[in-house]
């Protein structure tokens, strides 16, 4: 059944808290309990409006057990005791209902909120394949979107387990009221269930096409939103808000197919369950059943059909909620996340340098490898260039180094120690990249400087933005180093962020710098005094450069050259350009168009 299937998914959720379900059965059991009582107790209350019939011994034993209670309470103060306890019993009987539903709500809130923080974990964890792999909007629409219907999920499987006890209870009391009419009931709320699980087949397929369909908006909205300038640019509104249109619709259409779903077990079950009870109706007045037993239990019936009804409901909610959570508990394994795992090993301090030895990697198995075989030693305190045409994989070797991927084959160590040993935290702390794709987070200038380091004082950041040439266009916003940027610093021009980027660099202080196209939108003037300043910052520090302006490159004392994943060339500036190969050539080509 698809509800097993369910509970077996959402198990390992459900075991954050073990003591909650358990705790909640148990509510829902005496909540039942008291409420059927309370029901039950009007037998005794119609039997003594009935005179001739209150003191009779019945062959029943659940009447017997009623009117045993009252035995020795004078018979003219039932007419007022026995609504008191009615009475009392549903106030016990909603207190308990009002607890389980708290912790029904605390539940939903509980393991929501540990799976929005465990989903972002996975996201800042996961190999940067997994993110290449996987649109941002899907996994947007995963962390937004479908954990929150996980959570749903759960919140219908304690409805669930609630309307459930309420079920096992009012079905003992029903066969203790009468046993006969109670088989035929079981019977027929098997068929009735069973014909609305028929109508409600399709629900676990919609709820799949679902997910799809969110996933699909998911990757508009972000398509549309990051993409605002190019598609103003090449005027695409019309074109973007019509895909923008037709994936809404399409999500619109599925949602309504649920819906329909949803909506339809509600009144079938009803009407079933009217007709039911009329049926029972028939039935007991031919056979002349005892009126108050009677009575007593068509009100019962007649109390179970709405949490047969809202059962029926939740079970078909719950299933077309399973693609949401099998979206969800796969984002969670480990086997589906190529998770870069971090080693035990301390990283303190580089003493030698970095080596690459015969290291293959490949974004797609199906694709050209990024690099084949490459083999090359940065060492400590040098600055090692990379330069090659574009897709030569540069930004690849950046990205092994920083440990966003792993690699296929061969090995990258750091001292003698493989880099995957060390514990990334601690290797990742002593390295600054400034990259061509700037990120500015929509706070003040200061706060984006300090990101590099946390514990930054004032006056450190300060000196930061003086040697990333940043300080003084800083100085002239409107509110200075507490200026709000905006969303992807908006506000500031290219060549302002990649300053601010670089300050960011500066004030970590690192051992490792690494700078990927650092300085590619600024003038020729920033240009410079920024190159000072990383000349100066850099004494003592390994740097590794990726340029495509061969000019800034002129300091290193290596350089390497790569072209389609592979090493052609390596030595100093002189030496490459006395080779006269791919990088003489590069070199002269750019010589040329600068003059």
């Amino acid at each position: 059944m698809q509800e097993v299937k369910a509970i077996k998914t959402l198990l390992p959720l459900l075991r954050l808290y073990p003591w909650v379900i358990p705790l909640i059965i148990i509510l829902g059991i005496f909540s039942s309990l008291f409420e059927g009582l309370g029901i039950s107790l009007f037998i005794p209350f119609l039997q003594t409006l009935d005179t001739t019939n209150s003191q009779k011994v019945s062959s029943n034993l659940l009447v017997n057990f009623l009117n045993q209670i009252f035995i020795n309470i004078p018979q003219d103060r039932h007419l007022f005791i026995i609504p008191l306890c009615i009475l009392g019993l549903v106030i016990l009987k909603n207190c308990l209902a009002y607890i389980s539903t708290l912790l029904g709500h605390w539940l939903y809130w509980h393991i929501g909120q540990r799976l929005l923080c465990r989903i972002f974990q996975q996201l800042l964890s996961v190999s940067y394949s997994f993110l290449d792999s996987h649109p941002s909007g899907k996994l947007l629409n995963t962390l937004d979107v479908e954990t929150w219907r996980t959570c749903d999920a759960i919140f219908l499987l304690v409805n669930i387990a609630i309307s459930l006890c309420t079920v096992f209870v009012f079905v003992i009391l029903l066969m203790l009221t009468s046993w006969q009419l109670s088989l035929l009931v079981t019977v027929a709320l098997l068929l009735i269930s069973l014909s609305i699980q028929y109508v409600t087949r399709r629900a676990k397929n919609l709820g799949r096409q679902s997910v799809q369909a969110n996933d699909n908006l998911a990757n508009r909205v972000m398509e549309g939103f990051y993409g605002m300038r190019e598609i103003r640019a090449f005027g695409h509104e019309s074109y973007e808000l019509k895909r923008f249109e037709e994936a809404t619709i399409h999500s619109r259409i599925i949602a309504l197919k649920l819906a329909k779903l949803y909506s339809i077990t509600g009144p079938l079950s009803e009407v079933l369950a009217v007709a039911l009870l009329v049926f029972i109706l028939i039935i007991a007045l031919q056979q002349k059943s005892n009126v108050p037993t009677l009575l007593t239990f068509i009100f019962m019936l007649y109390r179970l059909q709405p949490v047969m009804r809202r059962l029926d409901t939740d079970r078909v909610n719950l299933i077309g909620l399973l693609g949401s959570v099998e979206d969800v508990m796969s984002f969670l394994d480990i086997t589906e996340r190529n998770e870069i795992c971090s080693g035990d090993l301390q990283f303190k301090s580089l003493q030698r340098g970095i080596t690459f030895e015969s290291v293959n990697f490949s974004y797609n198995t199906s694709e050209r490898p990024a690099l084949q075989d490459i083999s090359f030693f940065i060492p400590r305190g040098k600055t090692t260039a990379i330069v090659g045409p574009s897709g030569a994989g540069k930004s690849t070797v950046i990205g092994l180094i920083c440990r966003f991927y792993e690699t296929e084959y061969g090995e990258i160590s750091v001292d003698n120690y493989p880099l995957r040993k060390f514990n990334l935290s601690s290797w990742r702390s002593r390295i600054a990249i400034v990259s061509q794709n700037i990120y500015i987070f929509n706070t003040t200038v200061g706060e984006n400087i300090a990101y590099g380091r946390l514990d930054a004082t004032k006056s450190e950041i300060i000196a930061a933005a003086k040697k990333a040439s940043a300080h003084e266009f800083i100085s002239q916003l409107p509110e200075g180093y507490d200026t709000i940027v905006g969303d992807r610093g908006i506000r500031l021009s290219g060549g302002q962020k990649q300053r601010i980027a670089l300050a960011r660099a500066i004030v970590r202080e690192p051992e490792i710098l690494i700078l990927d196209e650092a300085t590619n939108a600024l003038d020729s003037l920033s240009e410079n005094f920024i190159q000072e300043a990383l000349n100066s910052f850099s004494q003592n520090r390994t740097v590794i450069v990726i340029a495509h302006r061969l000019s800034t490159i002129k300091q290193a004392e290596q350089i390497i050259v790569l072209q389609e994943g592979k090493i052609v060339e390596q030595g100093n500036l002189q030496y490459l350009l006395k080779l006269n190969g791919l990088f003489a050539k590069l070199y002269n080509l750019q010589s040329g168009s600068a003059l």
